[in-house]
């Protein structure tokens, strides 16, 4: 019997069979996530208990310290399909002696350009107004210019710098902040994290979680932002305080906000209820092209990292 890939990204190949026939062609058995959802930490150690794969494509699901020792015995590799691995419990996988693998590069054109979108709908307050056309309201309803805004970017990698670069070419003036001395593009002004927070009309955060960065935004840095301010979290839930988001946004402090990521998903929290909140469904690289990139570098990191580790 052939050895075994577990995929557990809830939509393989949904748009390119490539990455499952790269998988195959190389002698493995692929079992994909029977759920078709974001796996439960118990869910994802039972998959691996029992099918005990020497490979994993894997999602967002948590894979715990607890998680990884009880699968160290079969599995040799782990390769992410995205970019961020503040899922993986990196120290456990490290003694057990699992490369784990990421596509840093495939994901950033479209989280870059759903953040847009995310600021776009909240400025100019596109899904309020759809709701109301659909409930037979016709009013058109008053926005704000991108253009016109002064935008915070948190966080200068590869997808913060992407959308510095779209906001700057919407006419809007850029800050950045960063804990690391990246690079700034040209025209971008460098401030540190809490200078910025009084001067921008528009906050997107680009940053993985950890422990410096849980609740990054909290009641008291929300209060730093301008009356009417924006935020924006594409990047990882948790980074903001949501409690406090919402009262903030209740209270009429800040004008919106545009979350594609939560600390709890699937969402079903409070901020379900605020008109001036566009919710997504943690979506940023589910765009076609980005998607079928991610896979297919996916799979080809997996099979190169099994085909090392066969080596004597």
């Amino acid at each position: 019997m052939s050895e075994v890939v577990l995929v557990t990204t809830s939509s393989f190949c949904a748009s390119d069979a490539r990455p499952r026939e790269t998988l195959s062609a190389a002698g493995y058995t692929v079992v994909e996530n029977p759920h078709k959802r974001k796996l439960t930490e118990d869910e994802v150690g039972a998959l691996l208990a029992k099918h005990r794969p020497v490979g994993m494509i894997a999602g967002v699901e948590p894979l715990t310290g607890r998680v990884i020792e009880g699968a160290a015995a079969h599995l040799k590799a782990i390769s992410r399909c995205g970019v961020g691995l503040d899922s993986v419990d990196l120290e456990a996988a490290r003694r057990a002696g699992i490369p784990v693998l990421s596509t840093p590069e495939a994901p950033s054109p479209a989280v870059a350009e759903l953040t847009i979108a995310l600021i776009l709908n909240v400025l100019r307050r596109v899904a309020e107004a759809d709701r109301a056309v659909r409930a037979g309201q016709w009013k058109p309803l008053p926005g704000r210019l991108l253009g016109a805004r002064k935008v915070g970017v948190v966080g200068m990698g590869r997808i913060g710098s992407k959308v510095a670069a779209l906001a700057a070419a919407f006419g809007a003036q850029v800050f950045a902040c960063d804990r690391e001395d990246v690079a700034i593009p040209v025209g971008v002004k460098r401030l540190a994290f809490e200078e910025m927070l009084p001067l921008v009309d528009v906050l997107t955060l680009h940053v993985p979680i950890d422990p410096q960065t849980k609740h990054l935004l909290d009641a008291r840095r929300l209060a730093l932002l301008p009356r009417g301010a924006v935020v924006i979290n594409a990047s990882r839930g948790g980074l903001i305080d949501e409690a406090a988001l919402g009262d903030a946004l209740r209270s009429g402090a800040l004008g919106g906000a545009g979350l594609d990521v939560f600390e709890d998903e699937p969402y079903k929290g409070p901020l379900k209820d605020l008109p001036q909140v566009v919710l997504t469904a943690h979506m940023g690289s589910a765009a076609e092209e980005c998607r079928t990139r991610m896979e297919r570098e996916a799979a080809e990191n997996l099979v190169a990292t099994l085909s090392r580790a066969r080596k004597p």
